[in-house]
């Protein structure tokens, strides 16, 4: 499948005159009027032009009947030019510019127009014949600012076609007013067409000045500069992506300084056991003279610096796939079953730190979580209350139900945490004491675990009010009610 070649972009940002959307939409409001200009030109003309033929058509009609009623009682026999022409004065005034009226055959009998009269003569006109055939008719059409109407109705006797009377209208008074309609609607239209050139341009530039606030903003946060923020004035859908934009910005400035801190912490991390790796290794190869027993606890030293790199190498990884992890599917667990079973594991260490546990575990506390994510919740905040005690300190574990809530509290009676630390002590890589970390094989890193787990399973963890020295921290996780997938 061929891709569509695509033309290079401007280095610099600008947008090509006729792609800008300032044209586009200055082009479309021209285009917009010019319609209503062209409508306000043509409609009103064709409806005032439709309205006189109307009106002329019902004049000319019924001043045509008007005169055929008398001759029609006239008869066959006395039909004849003086005749007409008593009728026609009798009438008085028509009020048109031309009245011929003919007998059966067509033969004119009366004629207003004084010069090139057709009197005595044939009218072979369409609308006399129409009206000899018993059909009125009428025609109107506006030519040359003047409007040209002919009507010719029949006279009829007995129902028989004795004549007809046709009538001519020349009217420029009708036709000037048209023309002054047009005009005014010409003037009109000029006024309007150059409002809207103008409306258009300020209302375009008001638009797309927005919306190059908003490129200019993404091109900045594209360049690295996270903590960019667009202000637009405004409750309409440009101000909403704003907002949605600051937002997004604001995570990503969040997302940026948690992954420089991550890098920064990572490499720092890595790079202590690294450099006392190297530094112990230098100083075998070095030293021709060491002892067998300077050399074995300087490997044993090797050993446990690998040992440390390793577990901060898993825990990165745990992190990394958590970060990344595709869900899961939660089953209903026995967190009691789960605490025990932690605790047995610890018991070795505690009982070589001097450190005892006091367990107050309640019953049918299940939740949906996966027993290995909820063992390593359980390992780590039991780990460190036994790490972090003093040699004769406790261990207290509770679990509870209240309501559709589990609590698992971990209480210790050690050093405990500086009030200074409290906000950052679910940080990844931060450590209290990191000499004693250190000393104790702590990464920083567990209570980072520990947090991402219980917030993937809707839970809250977060350090609990304390009295006296040590620390305490709760676990909430609700109630297994039915199996779902997360």
């Amino acid at each position: 499948m061929s891709r569509r070649e695509q033309k290079p972009k401007d280095p610099s940002g600008k947008v090509p005159f006729f792609n800008s959307l300032r044209t586009k939409f200055a082009l479309t409001y021209v285009a917009v009027i010019a319609a209503v200009v062209v409508l306000l030109n043509t409609y009103p003309v064709f409806a005032s032009q439709n309205l006189v033929f109307q009106s002329k058509q019902a004049a000319l009609w019924n001043q045509a009947t008007t005169l055929a009623s008398p001759l029609s009682g006239l008869g066959t026999e006395t039909l004849t030019e003086e005749a007409v022409a008593r009728v026609v004065e009798q009438m008085g005034s028509i009020g048109v510019t031309r009245l011929m009226i003919t007998d059966p055959s067509g033969l004119v009998l009366y004629d207003s127009r004084e010069v090139g009269s057709a009197l005595g003569r044939y009218a072979l006109l369409s609308e006399v014949v129409g009206a000899l055939d018993g059909n009125r008719y009428f025609r109107s059409e506006y030519r040359e600012g003047a409007f040209r109407s002919r009507a010719a109705v029949p006279v009829t006797y007995r129902n028989m076609t004795i004549g007809a009377v046709y009538l001519y209208e020349y009217d420029r008074e009708q036709g000037e007013f048209l023309i002054g309609i047009q005009q005014n609607l010409r003037s009109l239209s000029v006024v309007i067409w150059v409002v809207s050139l103008i409306l258009s341009m300020v209302f375009s530039r008001a638009l797309t000045r927005r919306i190059a606030v908003l490129l200019r903003a993404v091109r900045s946060v594209r360049e690295g500069e996270y903590s960019h923020r667009v202000a637009l004035p405004g409750a309409d859908e440009l101000s909403r992506l704003a907002d949605e934009f600051d937002s997004l910005t604001g995570r990503l400035q969040t997302t940026e300084e948690i992954r420089r801190r991550f890098v920064s912490d990572a490499s720092h991390e890595l790079k202590t056991p690294l450099a006392s790796i190297r530094l112990l290794t230098d100083s075998i190869l070095h030293s021709q003279e060491m002892d067998p027993e300077t050399a074995k606890e300087f490997v044993t030293d090797i050993g446990d610096e690998a040992e440390r790199l390793t577990r901060i190498t898993e825990k990165l990884l745990t992190l990394t796939r958590m970060d990344n992890a595709a869900p899961v599917e939660r089953v209903k667990v026995d967190v009691r079953e789960v605490v025990e079973r932690v605790r047995h594991m610890l018991d070795p260490l505690a009982a070589a730190a001097g450190v005892g546990f006091v367990c107050d575990l309640g019953p049918e506390c299940f939740v949906l979580a996966t027993k290995d994510d909820l063992y390593q919740v359980a390992f780590n905040l039991v780990e460190n209350a036994v790490k972090y005690n003093l040699p004769g300190g406790r261990v207290m574990i509770s679990l509870w139900q209240e309501g559709e809530k589990v609590h698992l509290r971990v209480e210790d009676t050690g050093v405990g945490i500086p009030e200074e630390d409290l906000p950052k002590i679910f940080d990844r890589f931060y450590r209290v004491d990191k000499a004693r970390s250190r000393e104790s094989g702590g990464t920083g890193l567990g209570l980072s675990i520990a947090r991402e787990i219980v917030q993937r399973h809707h839970g809250t963890i977060a350090l609990a009010p304390h009295e006296g020295p040590g620390t305490t921290i709760r676990l909430t996780l609700p109630i297994a009610q039915e199996r779902t997938a997360s």
